[in-house]
Formats: structure tokens, sequence, C-alpha cells
């Protein structure tokens, strides 16, 4: 048996060891085996009667737990177990407060310490108040567009009065004992979060051959309910293709990723963002997509768990349930399931799921397409006929082709006439051809003649 986030192994016992005990009280128990090496080989207690009296005594006095000693016997070598059960209240040991996590004890402080002893409490960030918030900071026709939301989705009664601002925040349990909205009502709701939470928000960067190749790059503000909607809207105008393909003669423009794929990993990143870490950041490259979001698994769901059917224990309680009865989730732990599913459906990869830098990342990996290597033909290999300018043009219709010469203008940070002479060059080179009228139509890439 090895060291696991129940389990941990001691040659000899330490009163510094009480930090373990503590951590194993502060998650979900475990044991601490006094005696056993490293390697989980039993090496034997020589003074096990003294500590067998005086262990729990020092947890009693120090930690304020009741712990379970037993003396247990191999090969004629005497060894402690000592189990601790999960503490329903928070427990520190001088003044510190410990965690077991993974096979590891963490000293918990800042942000870590505050979510650690709300959740002790039975609370969560979203449910507790900002000290300077107020009512007036809700924007009453966002709060009527969730009732509407919530209405269309039969989510909530139907005799709400949205015109009743303070009663629908307090039927949603959206205000504390003094009548100020708690940090979900102003994140979802508010008219301006940003006062509250510098991190919320969205950041979006368009990036060429590598990640210090930052074409261009897009900040998305505001209350989280509409969030998704402004991220996927600037994900459709600028930076994603939609390729056009017809069934029958019925003409189709999806986007080069599946749109109900990226919209619930968007809305999972949203409801589940740590709001007191870094903004939420998505990546797109020529080839793949990447979303990161500063919110951390629980300590008992892995990765592997998170792939497939898991129960949901949303960190933002509150925003979750607003979330979901706005009609935009599900709570049943479905959202990869379903992200999986549209991948599939769409005819692209898996998308790569992983813990990465204090955070949860999903990569989005585009099936092979032609005008990936033609662009990568034009834009690598014939670098010394293009200017910068040209490239950043290549790129930006590469991601859309059917941006117009007026966006480029504003992305390249020239004038109208100056971009419209640069697209000219380009065609000229053989590089660039226009299918359809100014409006309406769209570019398309070429290999140089």
């Amino acid at each position: 048996m090895t060291e696991s986030q129940n389990i941990e192994y001691k040659s000899n016992w330490r009163d510094e060891y009480l930090k373990w005990i503590c951590g194993f009280a502060n998650a979900t128990g475990g044991k601490l085996l006094i005696g056993v090496d490293d390697f989980g080989k039993v090496v034997g207690v020589e003074d096990f009667r003294r500590l067998m009296e005086e262990i729990p005594n020092k947890a009693i006095q120090h930690l304020g737990l009741a712990i379970e000693t037993n003396l247990l016997n191999k090969e004629n070598k005497q060894y402690m177990e000592i189990i601790v059960s999960p503490s329903s209240l928070p427990i520190s040991y001088h003044g510190v407060f410990y965690y077991r996590s993974g096979s590891t004890k963490q000293e918990l402080k800042g942000t870590a310490l505050h979510t650690f002893l709300l959740r002790k409490m039975g609370k969560t960030w979203d449910g507790i108040s900002p000290e300077t918030g107020t009512i007036a900071e809700i924007d009453d026709l966002m709060v009527r567009l969730w009732v509407r939301k919530a209405l269309d989705s039969n989510r909530i009664s139907t005799d709400v009065n949205p015109a009743d601002l303070e009663g629908t925040l307090q039927n949603l349990n959206l205000l504390n004992e003094h009548n100020k909205p708690k940090n979900a009502a102003i994140l979802v709701f508010g008219k301006n979060p940003l006062k509250h939470f510098t991190t919320a928000y969205f950041k979006i960067g368009r990036f060429g051959a590598s990640d210090h190749a930052l074409l261009f790059q897009d900040v998305v503000e505001g209350n989280i309910l509409t969030m998704a909607d402004k991220v996927m809207e600037i994900l459709r105008s600028k930076y994603l293709a939609s390729p056009i393909h017809y069934q029958g003669l019925q003409r189709f423009e999806a986007l080069e990723y599946p749109e109900e794929a990226l919209r619930e990993a968007i809305l999972n990143a949203i409801v589940h963002k740590d709001y007191t870490g870094a903004p939420i950041q998505m990546s797109v490259y020529n080839d793949k997509l990447i979303l990161w979001n500063p919110g951390k698994l629980p300590d008992d769901i892995t990765i592997e768990i998170l792939m497939k059917k898991h129960p949901s224990r949303p960190a933002n309680r509150n925003i979750a349930e607003l979330f979901f009865k706005a009609g935009y989730i599900e709570v049943w732990g479905r959202g990869i399931a379903k992200i999986l599913s549209a991948c599939k459906q769409g005819g692209l990869p898996e998308p790569v799921l992983e813990e990465f830098a204090g955070g949860i990342q999903i990569t989005f990996v585009k099936k092979g397409r032609v005008v990936e290597k033609v662009v990568e033909k034009v834009v690598e290999k014939v670098v010394e006929n293009l200017t910068a300018h040209q490239k950043l043009i290549i790129n930006n219709i590469f991601a859309n082709p059917k941006i117009s010469a007026f966006v480029l203008s504003t992305i390249l940070g020239l004038s109208h006439r100056r971009t419209q002479e640069n697209i000219k060059k380009l065609k000229d080179k053989g590089f660039l051809k226009r299918i359809g009228p100014a409006k309406g139509g769209y570019w398309q890439i070429l290999e140089r003649p």
C-alpha cells in the first residue's frame, strides 16, 4: 500500500506530525502509520507503550481532536495506526490551518484559507456579500432578462414579480441579513462587477505560429449572465472561420469548432471560476483553441472522474443555481460529456482536459484542413515576399474569411485606404481571392502561383 490522500507513513514519531493529523481532520480524514517507512515496509516502533498514551493526549491538548490509536503487529514488529476522522469544524495547530491534499500536507493561507473556512461553515464565496455592495448596483434589466429565461425554461414559479427587485433577490436568497446583495447577485446582475471583483472578465487572444505572436485580443467585461453570449459573438465575428457546406440545396455555415461544445466549455468556465483569482483566458491558434479557467476541482474529483458521469458539486453554488434556472446549464455533471459528444459528432478529436497552473484547461484541436497547410505555406515559407501587415491580413482572414476591410484596418491600426492597398497587393500576388460581393461574400486564401 502506498501513501495517498488518506494514508501517511512515518518511521518514528515526532510531535510535528500533529500537523499531519490536523491536515487529515480538515480534509476527508485518514490514517497515520507510525513505524512504517516511505516504501510501506514495517520497521517497528520501540517506545510504542509511551506513544500509545502520549499521542492521543497531545491531539486533545493541541488540536482539540479525539483520535483512535491502535497497536498493530507484523513479523514480530509493533507499529501504530492513528485513525483521524474528518472534522466538521476547522482545526488549527498553533494557530495554523493545515490541509491534506493528495499525498501532501498544505499550510492554508490567503484565499485558500478563506475558502476553506467558508466551506467548513457551510457557505461558499459567492454566498457572502462585499462590504460596500448595495442593491443600487443591481441592473433591474438583467434581473428581468433572467426571469424571462427562467420562465421559458419552466424552472421558476410563474407568480414571480420582476418589478419587485428587492423581493426577487430575497426570494432567490441573494441578499444577506442586512439586505446587501451577495457576490453572486453582483456578478450575475451587477451594473459593474469589476468594481468589486477585479478579475471578473474574459480574455480572448488570437495567436500566430507561436505564443509570442499575439495578433490581436479582446476583453469581455460586465455581468456574467450575458458574458457567454458576448464571447460567442466575438468568436463568430472575429476569431473563428465558418466553412460553408451544403446538404442538398441548404447552405450551412458552422463554426470550425462545434458551437455547442464551445458554449458549454465557456459556461462551465464562467460558473466554476475562482473569482478571487485570474481572469478566464482563451487562446485561439491556427490549429487549436485553449480555454483556461482558474477554478480547482474538489479533492475527491479527478480529471478521470470528470470525464465520466459524476456528481455536480459547484464551488459557486448560487451562481450555478441561477444559471441552471435560466436554462444555461444542467446540474447533473454532464457538461464535459456534452462537450465530448459535440466534438465527436463534429468529426473533431476528443479535447484534452487537464489541471494546469492552478486551474482547469481544455484544448480543442482541429481536424486537418487544406486551408491550414495553405496558410503555413503562404505565411511561413514565403515570408520574404510579405510585409508584417500583409501577414497579419492573411492570418486574420484565415481566422475569419468574412472579415471586412474596415475591421482589418482597426486590427492593423492602419487607415482604410492603406488596408485596401495591402489587400490589393495580396490579390495581385495571388495570395487572396474574393468570392462573392463586397457584402455577403468571403475571402479565399490561395497558394502562391
